[in-house]
């Protein structure tokens, strides 16, 4: 392990954090408690990443917003079993800062997780995870690996429930769906089989959005107020869950402000609607990729896919 002026640990609200930096001003913060994102600022000293301003970081409880890691369930849809919490443990387990590297241009650390009594009480499973968290000028990466140490077969679901911070979501429009079959849970939430097509090249949002998109191709590319962020994710995770509570259903989150589903898009890539099911000795990898455009990628207003 190699360590230098842009990396360093410290606490974030008593959550104890890995904190990256680059020397041209970008920066990310990774919480041990999940391996979470919790921030990623750009050399232009833009946050990118939302996380709610009464979000509990008390080292039990999920944290509202950044990246949080969704293993080995993604709602109990995914594999019906109610045992599980509805977006898995992973995300409420201390992690254990394995790696960190600083080079020229990037900096990276790597957290892990390993079966417990706490995982096992809810899911049965031996395994091994880690998540690397990559920083580079503009751009930054998040990679899940999973291992199966067990002597059985098993299946799991997962998502990076990405909380992307935007100007006004009134003004925020989210490219690269288009022509893509979705079921949408606000109003088919009984109903997974009820599909949707996303016909309009820019999807936006003015109510409650629920959506998990299958088969989506990447690069999408969100824009708001402030320029285009492409985002771009592994084969292996081919879904896409694009999620704004809304005003509505904002107002009865207790970790979110009544007008916090103005300042966030949640853009999560995702492998939910079909399970991934591991060997003994098998692993599995994902990854999503965040990079912001120069304002200059679209002159006009048109921005290519």
């Amino acid at each position: 392990m190699s360590a230098g002026p842009a990396l360093a640990t410290n606490l974030f609200q008593g959550q104890p954090c890995v904190q990256l930096a680059l020397a041209g001003g970008d920066s990310a913060r990774v919480a041990l408690f999940g391996a979470q994102v919790l921030s990623w600022v750009t050399g232009d000293g833009t946050e990118r990443i939302y996380l709610s301003p009464r979000a509990r970081l008390d080292g039990l409880r999920p944290i509202r917003g950044g990246m949080p890691l969704c293993f080995p369930q993604f709602n109990q849809r995914a594999l019906g079993a109610d045992r599980v919490p509805k977006h898995g443990f992973a995300r409420t387990q201390a992690w254990q800062l394995q790696t960190t590297e600083a080079q020229s241009g990037w900096a990276e650390a790597t957290l892990a997780l390993t079966d417990s009594d706490p995982s096992r009480a809810s899911w049965p499973h031996a395994f091994a995870a880690t998540c690397t968290v990559t920083l580079e000028p503009d751009s930054l990466r998040v990679a899940f690996e999973v291992t199966n140490t067990d002597t059985l077969s098993w299946p799991f679901a997962f998502a990076l429930h990405t909380y992307l911070q935007v100007d006004d979501i009134g003004r925020t429009e989210l490219l690269g769906l288009q022509g893509l079959n979705y079921w949408d849970a606000v109003l088919n939430r009984d109903d997974p089989s009820s599909l949707g097509s996303q016909a309009d090249r820019a999807l936006r949002f003015g109510s409650e959005t629920d959506r998990v998109y299958a088969r989506a191709r990447a690069p999408l590319m969100m824009r708001d107020g402030r320029g285009s962020l492409r985002i771009e994710q592994s084969a292996s995770m081919p879904d896409v869950v694009v999620w704004n509570p809304g005003a509505a259903v904002c107002a009865t989150l207790d970790d979110m402000p009544a007008d916090g589903f103005r300042r966030m898009l949640c853009v999560e890539a995702a492998r939910v609607n079909t399970p991934q099911v591991l060997l003994p000795g098998e692993s599995w990898r994902g990854w999503q990729s965040l990079r912001v455009m120069p304002r200059a990628f679209h002159p006009s207003g048109f921005c290519p896919l």
